[in-house]
């Protein structure tokens, strides 16, 4: 739904920003149901039931203005964006997880961005493209609020109407106070009368809200920035210059065959293809030997018979160990990125030695990366799952992913746009995959298990509430383990059998309370299993 926009013309293409918005009819009757409806799920509520609701409204809102021959349907990735958003915003209703929270504003952001430029192919452009059309039109919001026309002449017709009633509205009054004095029963109906209307006028004012106003205010602009578009070229005019494979450079060569020649005299000696090959072999080469040295190391330590020793500093061995492996794997990333950017994919004396070098060393720190998730599989199995624990596995996914691409790069002469482009795809399942799991159950009952000694309790305690089942059908074990509750400074507070009980009682009065005062918009549908099982 494109709404016509007038721009300033004294502006450039891009910077062109609307000065004023016409809409649609059905941008009109869009605009306010759904400020309304947004309003109506999400005041005092949280996300759950409402979330699925709003986003099915606008995406049928925003489709309906797009004809069946325009070229948003065409596209791939718009259609990959709107199942995300369907999908990610089920999953709202599901868990009101807050990684499927995110994952549903991310997808329809993008589907937006997408709808607006459909030609885009990163998803992080869409996202841009997404927010600078809405602040595109937040800016333009205000014209939709126009004064009447001919104010001058509307306000002196009122006042001469006004005053024909003067005389009438005086008789009434008298009349009314007559019949108040001659009939009680009169005098009776009328107190009651305005009994009712000032019961109802303080009912009205004490309901008043300002943060409701602004609530309302801040719905009315995020439907218009969902619902309205305004072209915006910026980001698909810079992503139009870029190609999947990298090209051969010839400009600024002494000759008349290349499209720039530069016949000037080279003052400084420049570093040749020879040289450049030289330097990224030996690097390679170098690197490659140290790597494997390190390699060799984890594999023996870390791969086969890792046994935990007493006194042995296992986040130290994590933490540390896990954060500089992954930024030099990071590192190697870019350097390799580096030397394959330009011509020295067509230098063809040294190109096959080059690149046996770079795949060597791409295996390498992907033996580095699963060391790496061994590292975290040992700290998992001794100490329990967590969320930044599950992200360090997700975020090695992504890892050996872009390393497998960065191997299509040095083997296809890929650009480093198309690594852009399909790690960003990448990094979005990754998104979906987060939000459909239901990975606090999941933490909760492996840090239940009786193998595992020492249980952080009051982490458990303080998940959502569809883990109390899982709590409650494992009280009977917490004799078994060792319990206790990290502070916010980083040390621990050891607990007992029978504070823990106390705990997750309290934690489950709490629960039944706050479900039988939720209205229907908060529902998820794994907070009503949990309140049915308990």
């Amino acid at each position: 739904m494109y709404p016509t926009s007038l721009l300033n013309p004294a502006a450039t293409p891009n910077e062109a920003a609307p000065s004023k918005l016409v809409l649609t009819t059905l941008q009109k009757l869009a605009l306010p149901v759904g400020a309304l409806l947004f309003d109506l799920l999400f005041w005092q509520e949280r996300a759950g039931l409402n979330m699925l609701l709003y986003t099915v409204v606008v995406v049928l809102a925003t489709a309906a203005g797009r004809p069946h021959y325009a070229p948003q349907w065409r596209s791939g990735y718009a259609w990959l964006l709107l199942l995300g958003t369907l999908g990610s915003a089920g999953l709202v209703a599901w868990y009101g997880s807050g990684a499927a929270i995110l994952a549903c504003w991310v997808s329809l952001a993008g589907w937006l961005g997408y709808l607006n430029q459909p030609h885009l192919r990163l998803v992080s452009n869409a996202l841009l493209t997404a927010l600078a059309n809405a602040a595109h039109v937040l800016m333009a919001l205000p014209t939709l609020v126009r004064m009447p026309t001919n104010v001058s002449g509307q306000l002196g017709r009122f006042w001469f109407y006004a005053r024909l009633l003067v005389v009438p509205l005086i008789t009434l009054f008298l009349f009314h106070v007559l019949f108040v004095v001659a009939n009680p029963q009169y005098e009776a109906l009328s107190e009651r009368a305005l009994y009712a209307l000032s019961e109802w006028l303080v009912a009205l004012f004490s309901r008043f809200s300002l943060a409701h106003v602004l609530f309302f205010v801040a719905g009315l602009a995020l439907t218009a920035a969902v619902l309205l578009f305004v072209p915006v070229h910026y980001f698909a005019d810079r992503e139009s210059r870029f190609g999947e494979f990298v090209q051969r450079k010839r400009d600024q060569v002494a000759s008349f065959s290349v499209r720039r020649p530069d016949f000037r005299r080279q003052e400084r000696g420049s570093l040749d293809l020879r040289k450049e090959f030289l330097v990224a072999a030996g690097l390679l080469g170098l690197v490659n030997v140290l790597l494997l040295v390190v390699n060799i190391i984890d594999v023996n330590w870390i791969w086969f018979g890792f046994v935990r020793e007493p006194g042995f500093d296992l986040t130290q061995f994590v933490h540390e160990g896990t954060y500089v492996l992954i930024f030099s794997i990071l590192v190697a990333m870019s350097i390799l990125l580096w030397f394959f950017r330009r011509n020295l994919n067509f230098y063809r004396p040294g190109l096959p030695l080059l690149r046996v070098l770079a795949t060597v060393w791409v295996l390498q720190n992907a033996v580095l990366a699963v060391s790496v998730g061994l590292r975290n599989y040992y700290y998992i199995l001794y100490t329990g799952l967590a969320y930044k624990r599950l992200g360090v596995c997700f975020f090695l996914l992504l890892v050996l992913f872009g390393l497998g691409t960065l191997l299509l790069k040095i083997w296809q002469r890929r650009s480093a746009f198309s690594l852009v482009r399909l790690n960003s795809l990448a990094a979005y399942a990754a998104l979906l995959l987060l939000a459909a799991g239901n990975w606090e159950v999941w933490i909760a009952r492996y840090n239940l298990r009786p193998a595992l000694r020492n249980v952080d309790y009051g982490f458990l305690l303080a998940m959502p509430d569809r883990v109390l089942p899982t709590l409650v059908a494992h009280e009977g074990e917490l004799g078994q383990h060792q319990l206790q509750h990290e502070i916010y400074d980083g040390t621990h507070q050891f607990l007992s059998e029978a504070d823990a009980r106390t705990r997750l009682h309290k934690r489950l009065r709490q629960f039944r309370a706050q479900q039988q005062q939720r209205h229907w918009p908060s529902y998820t549908w794994a907070d009503w299993q949990a309140y049915q099982a308990l």
